[in-house]
């Protein structure tokens, strides 16, 4: 692994800065898919034509408002418009979660989830506010790793 790519993967689950070490980060993530491959083929077939910019710039409402109140902003800038920084949205999905699943969350909440659950999965999706491209670019799992166990229930419960 880079040196670059140690900087950065440091800081929280999703790559803020907070002063902690690579080896937090990796204790605290599992099960890590990246999707710069898809993306970088994704954008080879917009640049060359064969792909429309209307076809991946499709982010809905609701995604751009989450990257607007919850969304962590990058230093990379829009590959398609290249008129905006891009913004990181966290969404989080688990049986667990009840009625928190499928919300966006910032890294300060999915810290304080992560020591709270068994386990949730993290959707990272980057998003221009400028034009609506989105794309996911990572997907982890955090929690403590503990399963919560179930409670039997009766029919006369």
């Amino acid at each position: 692994m880079s040196a670059r790519s140690r900087t950065s993967l440091r800081g929280s689950a999703h790559g803020v800065h907070t002063g902690s070490t690579y080896s937090d980060v990796v204790r605290n993530q599992r099960q890590v898919v990246d999707y710069a491959l898809q993306r970088r083929a994704l954008l080879a077939e917009v640049y060359s034509g064969r792909v429309g910019t209307m076809d991946v710039c499709d982010a809905s409402p609701y995604l751009l408002r989450a990257a607007k109140f919850h969304g962590q902003s990058t230093d990379s800038s829009c590959p398609v418009c290249r008129r905006e920084a891009l913004a990181q949205v966290s969404w989080v999905y688990g049986d667990e979660l009840k009625h928190v699943a499928g919300s966006a969350r910032a890294p300060d909440e999915l810290d304080r989830m992560a020591g709270l659950f068994g386990e949730f999965t993290v959707y990272v999706v980057e998003v221009c506010r400028s034009c609506s491209w989105n794309h996911l670019v990572q997907s982890y799992v955090l929690g403590t790793g503990e399963t919560q166990p179930r409670s039997r229930r009766t029919a006369g419960q």
